[in-house]
């Protein structure tokens, strides 16, 4: 019987994005993790609704949860609804949940929600481990992006 042949790469469709994340914090280290959902948290997805401001990720008896991610009512499953901001379990391999762990457990460390997109018919979470940006450090890298971009712009015309 022949191998069966390689697949190409599954399409991405974003969902939504937390820009403030990256402004907000430093981050070290990023994965990309499944999501246990129900039907009609799937299809109230697949319409592009979903709120990831104040989503973040606690490790609780050695499973990786999702708190905050608020994806709105499907306005079609009637009774079968779920409720808006319930926890989410995370699909994650042991040693990505062991890494979270210890991360975690390191003083001003948290763990935030960056993206939630459909790669194929799967849906995907990338989260992000770091260290909360004081006032200062915002300004800095706001104008460290701002020489750069001068920079680039300079270079082109």
């Amino acid at each position: 019987m022949p191998p069966a042949p390689a697949s190409p790469t599954k399409p991405i469709k974003m969902i939504a994005r937390n820009k403030r994340a990256r402004h907000d914090y430093e981050l070290d280290d990023e994965f990309e993790a499944g999501l246990m959902l129900l039907g009609s948290e799937v299809k109230s997805l697949r319409e592009g609704k979903a709120t990831l401001s104040s989503a973040h990720v606690r490790v609780l008896h050695g499973e990786a949860w999702v708190y905050g991610l608020q994806i709105p009512e499907y306005a079609w499953s009637h009774q079968f609804n779920h409720d808006v901001e319930r926890p989410r379990k995370l699909l994650l391999h042991r040693r990505q949940i062991d890494r979270l762990d210890a991360a975690l457990g390191t003083r001003g460390m948290a763990c935030v929600v960056l993206a939630i997109y459909f790669r194929g018919a799967h849906v995907k979470i990338e989260i992000g481990i770091g260290r909360g940006r004081k006032q200062h450090d915002k300004r800095e890298k706001l104008k460290q992006s701002d020489a750069q971009r001068e920079i680039a712009r300079a270079l082109r015309g």
